[in-house]
């Protein structure tokens, strides 16, 4: 065999030795494209896997963590919260419609192959400016196919992310998340368990889509990536609603010996997983799988990646019984083998062996490297800013509208409209707060959930950006009420053979797994996406924390928005305001630079466990923390719902400048709303959990008034509430219609 079929394949010179070293001879074609699929770093993690051991992933509430289709966590009462985020940046760069689609689809089927019930989607978007035309297409299309599968399938989109950013121009990050809900002695593994048992090949028939999509995830994109739009799986979301119902019930009766969906590397990853974790073998024969093309070749049907498919393992006297559910729903169910006790991964066509590796080799040998590190040198230049530096602005108004109309704090409604989020009836925090509510049905309970990320502050320092990631999804599952519970991350980076992105790569997660730590927040499962770059350069590294947390009682759930006139608001917490990597600096004076604001975790957890304290007793109307936009837009934010106004005034202190105070970053802050008769009560609770709490102004009237004196100084934003809602609520929806 010629060195350039392995190199047209992915395949490293030095990989193809180990895989002679393995078989003892050189693979056949069928062979060395399974091997390609599955030593690909989207699916064998290679680059990646070493840094992961840094997560912490166990606590007594976790019931399965890494390893498995997605993670399960105990939320009491014999029920499980599974969860799970994966990305399909790269099909969603070249098909948006189909490629975020099928991220939907993939997602969903992680959460319901391990017996759940998919109950809620969340998404995170990137894109580069909606000022360019072709920008403005990839985003209308991903919005079109998250909705376009997520509601044909009946599973609300509750939540999410979108942020706009020149890194992103070439290379969309479109990162999905899948929350369902199981009885806990209803778990299903992805293990081919039992000599003898057989397996059935559920669902749709076997295309040429996906061929190869997993190589095409793990290199970089660029000219002739649109000739790879064949590698984009076509989604078909009625069909997999039919899959979920079949798949269920057979769980529900017990009948399941092993299931996994046929995601990444099709038929080889199924396969090949399912005998390696049970430790056993399987062998099919592919002149079996139904087929919606003709004259398929073998390594074709082995790594195809066509969608809504399932593998499952049943005993022998169970086939019957699995036909007649599938038939039921109209769905295909085909015997293609058996399991063995050989531990050999056997294809068969027609009887003939045309492929036949140890299952272990595929699943779980592939060579894991240790890339090397290098600070980028753009860290010391951008870290050397100023607030000296920055010019001040004239006018706090102009200042304010510009910022609140930007794209990344502009109303996502635009998006989440087209989402429906209410199907099924139990999302009772809807898109727009700090995180959505989900009621567990038959309890008191509920789930929060949120997925949070922001590139700027992992490009200017990674650590810190990871760290902040895990704590800006923590504070907002705790502004809702809810106590976090576990992690899934979408870890999304440039090329991991470049010693600066790597670098990257290993700082963020050392930081994420830092704040996990101290969180007791688990990473029970989640992604890596590297390759993200085109020639023009690397995206802003983007590690995304998706988390979910518990309400013990739904009735005490809080929001961001204003309920009453007349009541106090408060601002919460301790921390300084800096303009490092934030929107104020990128949108006033067009600067990426400077320190992200820094956090103490030991203050943070203090923070939160005052906030949730305080929702709990209730004390508090609504909670809001401040992130992107700083103390300004959170307050506005506040008002926007129901249309309240406030009269805010503050005092800068410290010498600090009031564009600062106003449109600074911030860790460790929320700004609450209380009833003016729990006053004393909050105070004294925060006086005892060591949280700094003042009250700056009231809820009243319909405008938007926000004052700052300092000496001889005072600086005032008083503007109408509803010209700036018609503006924040319209920004994105015009800048969609150039």
């Amino acid at each position: 065999m010629k060195p350039e079929i392995w190199h047209q394949l992915g395949v490293k010179d030095q990989e193809f030795e180990m895989i002679v070293n393995i078989l003892g001879r050189e693979p056949n074609y069928v062979e060395l494209s399974m091997y390609s699929v599955m030593w690909s770093e989207h699916c064998s993690y290679k680059n990646s896997k070493n840094t992961l051991k840094l997560f912490p992933t166990e606590n007594e509430r976790i019931l399965l963590g890494p390893g498995e289709n997605a993670g399960i966590v105990d939320i009491g009462d014999g029920l499980a919260v599974v969860f799970k985020v994966e990305s399909h940046n790269h099909p969603s760069a070249i098909e948006p419609y189909q490629g975020a689609a099928t991220g939907v689809g993939g997602i969903i089927r992680d959460i319901f192959t391990m017996g759940a019930r998919p109950v809620a989607l969340l998404n995170s978007l990137r894109f580069g400016p909606l000022e360019d035309a072709k920008i403005r297409w990839l985003f209308g299309g991903v919005v079109s196919g998250i909705a376009g599968y997520g509601n044909c399938i009946g599973i609300p989109t509750v939540g999410g992310e979108v942020y706009f950013d020149g890194s992103y121009s070439g290379n969309p990050l479109v990162n999905v998340m899948c929350v369902g809900i199981m009885d806990q002695e209803k778990i299903s593994l992805g293990q081919a368990k039992g000599t003898g048992n057989s397996v059935i090949l559920v669902g749709a028939r076997t295309g040429r889509d996906g061929i190869h999509g997993v190589t095409f995830a793990s290199e970089e994109l660029g000219e002739e990536s649109e000739e790879k739009r064949p590698a984009v799986q076509v989604g078909d979301p009625f069909m997999e609603k039919l899959l979920i119902e079949a798949c269920l019930e057979l769980i529900d009766m017990g009948v399941i010996v092993g299931i996994q969906d046929l995601g990444g590397a099709g038929l080889t990853c199924a396969t090949s997983e399912m005998a390696s974790r049970a430790g056993t073998g399987m062998e099919i024969d592919i002149s079996l799988v139904p087929r919606r093309e003709e004259g398929m070749l073998p390594f074709e049907v082995m790594i195809s990646e066509s969608q809504e498919r399932m593998l499952l393992v049943v005993e022998k006297e169970s086939e019957e019984l699995v036909k007649k559910v599938f038939d039921r729903w109209e769905l295909s169910a085909t015997v293609i083998g058996r399991v063995t006790d050989d531990k050999m991964v056997r294809v068969k066509e027609k009887g003939e062996v045309v492929a036949e590796m140890p299952a272990k080799s595929l699943a779980d040998e592939a060579p894991v490297y240790c890339p090397e590190m290098k600070t980028p040198s753009y860290i010391e230049e951008v870290c050397r800013l100023t607030h000296s530096k920055i010019p001040e602005p004239a006018d706090p108004e102009e200042v304010f509208l510009k910022i609140i109309t930007s794209p990344n704090i502009a109303s996502k409604e635009w998006v989440y409209r087209q989402y429906d989020h209410m199907v099924r009836t139990c999302t009772v925090v809807l898109p727009g707060s700090d995180a959505a509510v989900l009621r567990i049905r038959g309890t008191k309970r509920g789930i929060a959930v949120t997925i949070d990320g922001n590139g700027r502050y992992a490009y200017l320092d990674p650590y810190l950006g990871g760290i902040t990631a895990v704590a800006e999804a923590a504070r907002n599952l705790v502004c809702t009420g809810a106590e976090p519970l576990a992690v899934t991350d979408c870890l999304n980076f440039g090329n991991p053979e470049k010693p600066e992105i790597f670098w990257q790569f290993y700082k963020a997660v050392e930081g994420m797994s830092k704040a996990c730590q101290e969180f007791n927040t688990p990473v029970v499962g989640g992604n890596v996406s590297f390759y993200n770059e085109t020639a023009k350069g690397a995206i802003f590294p983007t590690p995304v924390v998706g988390m979910v947390g518990l309400l013990e009682d739904l009735d005490q759930r809080c929001t961001i928005d204003y309920k009453e006139e007349g009541d106090h608001i408060l601002l919460a917490g301790q921390g300084e305001p800096t303009a490092g990597g934030s929107e104020y600096l990128s949108i006033i004076h067009d600067l990426l630079e400077g320190c992200p604001p820094e956090i103490d975790l030991e203050q943070e957890i203090k923070f939160q466990n005052f906030i949730l304290e305080a929702i709990r007793a209730g004390l508090v109307s609504s909670a809001h923390d401040l992130s992107q936009g700083g103390l300004a837009v959170a307050l506005a934010e506040g008002c926007f719902k129901n249309s309240l106004g406030v009269q805010v005034k503050l005092s800068a202190e410290r010498d600090i400048r009031w564009d600062i105070l106003l449109f600074g970053e911030v860790q460790s802050r929320a700004v609450l709303s209380i009833k003016p008769d729990k006053y004393i009560e909050i105070m004294e609770l925060a006086d005892k959990k060591g949280v700094p709490l003042k009250q700056i102004g009231e809820v009243k009237g319909k405008d938007f008034n926000l004052e700052v004196t300092g000496p001889e100084m005072r600086k005032a934003i008083n503007l109408p509430l509803e010209e700036i809602i018609e503006k924040w609520r319209g920004a994105i929806e015009c800048m969609m219609e150039l």
